[in-house]
């Protein structure tokens, strides 16, 4: 298997420090506002990750921390006037209701920062004491310049990071570059320290959380492409500086998410939360979709994309229709040895639903001679694969008479159509919308005042 390395900048042998075991650490939520689908792209990747290796047999610990104190968790409590804990515990409850909504796995373990104070202070007494870290007028800071690989992950280094950057300058700090461990605070949330009351940084708060759950050297750090610098960058510097060895092996970041080729952003009015987004598409729309364009990719999210993903998902659920009741044994053919083997590179998504698509090809021609066992057993293979990705986890008649693959704005769309076929006296068409609509759980109701329409 090859995985890509940010680190090295290429794809890798992926070989575990301990045989089949994998310990995995994912940069989580800071819980200060809902989800929104940028977030659900990145975790959506990483939960696809982890599934395939456990299918393929390793044992993954899996750990995705909460970041629960942050300045901008204190900022939102002012503006809403809640407490900070009141606020970070309704947005840690809304988080896990929609990570279940897209059938994400639960971590192993879900580290919060505010449990695990003691080990950030005790982590940067280290650094203190090995002169990584200094403590300046009122908060400490990590000495970038103490450590001689600092930007190996982003390619850059500290003269390149200063020429001609905008700094604030700040007496307290030896080098512009030099970052918070913990900040003074005698207001907000604080705790005692060594060096008066206040709260961690953001950067220490992972390296503590990763290494107190999975060693101070591990198989798998990821995140989002927008954690790759400074925070990734940082807790490299900080764990390597403490520890003498190498932090995570290989680094993995998922690509941006934009929203009809722009970015994503409140002020831009095109910010869409999970919520938002499964007002109008199922669950399984919207992961397929998120999954749909490989993990390090960019992934415009658009009306367009999740038509076509929800067109997919309905060829592939109509493919196993009418076949549950064939009695047939799981049997591995050479789909799946071009599945594994898009997946054994580099996660690639994309490759192996084309492999899924294949499947669903033949098992159709099979239907169509009256071989149902041929088809059944194909059908069972798809839906073993599918499961790996977390799809196709529904039978047929559960996805279609559940409405799940249409809006109510497109099934008022297609009763729109069917009704200008009827104006227009073109009846088959009239009659292809409505049985369509059948198959997909849908039944349409005419009487004078219109049409309605209910799910089964």
């Amino acid at each position: 298997m090859r995985i890509f390395n940010t680190l090295t900048g290429s794809k890798d042998l992926f070989e575990p420090l301990e045989n089949n075991k994998i310990k995995m650490y994912i940069c989580g939520m800071t819980v200060y506002d809902d989800t929104h689908i940028g977030h659900a792209r990145t975790f959506v990747s990483f939960d696809v990750i982890v599934r395939y290796l456990r299918s393929i047999d390793y044992e993954v610990q899996y750990i995705r921390n909460i970041t629960d104190v942050d300045d901008k968790i204190l900022d939102r409590s002012k503006e809403l006037e809640i407490d900070p804990i009141e606020l970070t515990e309704k947005y840690i409850e809304s988080m896990q209701d929609d990570f279940l909504s897209l059938n994400m796995i639960k971590p192993d373990a879900e580290p919060r920062a505010t449990h695990n104070i003691d080990s950030i202070i005790n982590l940067i007494e280290k650094l203190i004491i090995k002169g990584h870290a200094y403590v300046g007028e009122s908060d400490v800071y990590f000495s970038t310049e103490s450590h001689s690989d600092y930007g190996k992950l982003s390619r850059r280094n500290l003269e390149d990071m200063l020429a001609g950057a905008r700094v604030e300058i700040n007496p307290s700090k030896r080098n512009p570059a030099d970052f918070v461990l913990w900040k003074k605070d005698t207001e907000g949330m604080k705790w005692d320290s060594p060096w008066g009351e206040g709260r961690p940084g953001w950067h220490i708060e992972c390296s503590a959380m990763s290494m107190d759950a999975l060693g101070e050297t591990f198989d798998i750090h990821g995140g989002g492409a927008d954690l790759k610098f400074p925070h990734h960058e940082n807790e490299i510097a900080q764990s390597e500086c403490v520890t003498g060895k190498d932090f995570a092996r290989l680094w993995m970041h998922t690509g941006p998410l934009r929203i009809d080729k722009e970015k994503m952003s409140k002020s831009l009015k095109n910010f869409i939360t999970i919520k938002d987004a499964l007002k109008n598409n199922s669950s399984e729309v919207l992961r397929f979709f998120l999954i749909s364009s490989h993990y390090r990719s960019p992934l415009n999210y658009s009306e367009e994309g999740l038509d076509e993903a929800r067109n997919s998902l309905d060829r592939l659920y109509n493919s196993l229709k009418d076949l549950d009741y064939v009695d047939s044994p799981l049997i591995e053919s050479e789909f799946s040895e071009k599945f594994h083997h898009a997946m054994q590179d580099d996660f690639n998504t994309p490759s192996a639903i084309s492999v899924l698509f294949e499947m669903a090809r033949k098992i159709n021609t099979h239907k169509k001679v009256d071989d149902l066992v041929k088809a059944a057993q194909l059908s069972n293979e798809l839906v073993s694969l599918s499961n790996s990705l977390g799809i196709l986890q529904d039978s047929p008649q559960e996805y279609f008479t559940s409405g799940i693959s249409l809006s109510d704005n497109e099934i008022e769309g297609y009763i729109q159509k069917r009704k200008q076929a009827r104006e227009d006296k073109d009846f088959k068409l009239s009659d292809k919308i409505r049985d369509d609509l059948l198959d997909k759980g849908i039944v349409l109701e005419d009487s004078e005042a219109g049409t309605i329409w209910k799910k089964l």
